[in-house]
């Protein structure tokens, strides 16, 4: 294309970041049409007097926004963009995906990683509004203190089979999830490694990511993480602390025996790594292995929560 400039003298931020909004501004007026090749970014470099890099980032940030496609040696162009009137209306809720919206009468559905729904409804109603008559201040204020009955709950609930944490050890969040990025906001540093399975909770993992922690990667088999290479893993890479879920592990539902728990506290006790145990869908289960934690209680922290056994919306965790 010729005959055309960007105006970089509107908005704010770095120079690639208005470089790429002019573009776009000038897309959505039809100034740069559907199928305009952009200027070469060492042609573009020079007219606006930039570096090429900067350029280069703006194109960067466009094809990312959907705006443009590049192929090295062709050159950058636009692509065609859908109109208002050709978007998709939104379905009904009910009619979204493939999914039943609620299940079909006498079934469970199993499609969601959201608490079973047996009737359980009507129970939190009548808790939530007994707390609300019964601590009316609480419910409208902030929670500056907690009561013992909190740590108590917390105690009673990650309790299983012959793990009994106490109640001075509990740490009351707002679910598991909260837990978990909890104790590994306080107990590593950015630039800390973690371990995790290959097939693990992902959001943990990206939650990590963003804090600034990496990532180490442990193999698994039909029993669970592998010793063997996590203790390789300890070896090579150093982690602080390693991210499991021993009992029916999501997404691959696999339950650690007994022996491999035991390895696995082993290893992470030669290499001094920190263990999370993520037991949020253990009372889902009738497994009676003993706790991770109980194999090695002085590195182990225990995470479990409301959301898979009472309701996803209750973020309770401990």
């Amino acid at each position: 294309m010729t005959n055309w400039l960007p105006d970089l003298s509107a908005g704010s931020g770095p120079l690639y970041q208005r470089l790429a909004d002019s573009i776009e501004s000038d897309i959505d007026k039809g100034l740069i049409g559907a199928g305009a090749k952009l200027p070469p970014q060492r042609d573009l470099a020079y007219d606006i007097g930039a570096t090429v890099g900067t350029v280069g980032r703006a194109y960067q940030l466009l094809r990312e926004r959907g705006l443009v496609s590049g192929e090295v040696g062709r050159g950058t162009y636009v692509l065609a963009q859908q109109s208002e009137g050709t978007k998709p209306d939104f379905l009904e809720p009910g009619q979204q995906g493939t999914r039943f919206v609620d299940a079909p009468r006498g079934k469970l559905r199993f499609d969601s990683t959201a608490a079973p729904d047996v009737g359980q409804g009507a129970i939190i109603a009548d808790v939530l509004s007994r707390t609300a008559q019964d601590h009316p201040h609480e419910i409208s204020s902030y929670t500056r203190d907690f009561p013992d009955r909190w740590f108590e709950a917390g105690s009673h609930w990650l309790a299983r089979n012959s793990f009994r944490p106490a109640s001075d050890a509990i740490v009351p969040t707002l679910g598991t999830h909260a837990a978990v990025m909890a104790a590994i906001a306080a107990i590593t540093t950015p630039g800390d490694t973690i371990a995790f399975e290959h097939l693990t909770y992902s959001q943990i993992s990206r939650s990590a990511g963003l804090i600034g922690r990496r990532t180490a990667l442990v193999t698994s088999d039909n029993e669970g993480v592998d010793p063997d290479d996590f203790e390789r893993v300890c070896a090579q890479k150093h982690p602080k602390m390693m991210f499991l879920m021993p009992t029916a592990q999501n997404p691959t539902l696999v339950t650690m025996p007994a022996a491999r728990r035991e390895a696995i506290a082993r290893v992470a006790r030669r290499y001094n790594v920190i263990l999370i145990e993520d037991d949020l869908y253990g009372h889902l289960t009738d497994n009676t292995e003993p706790m991770l934690a109980e194999y090695a209680p002085e590195r182990t922290i225990v995470a479990g929560g409301l959301s898979k056994s009472v309701a996803a919306g209750v973020r309770g965790g401990w």
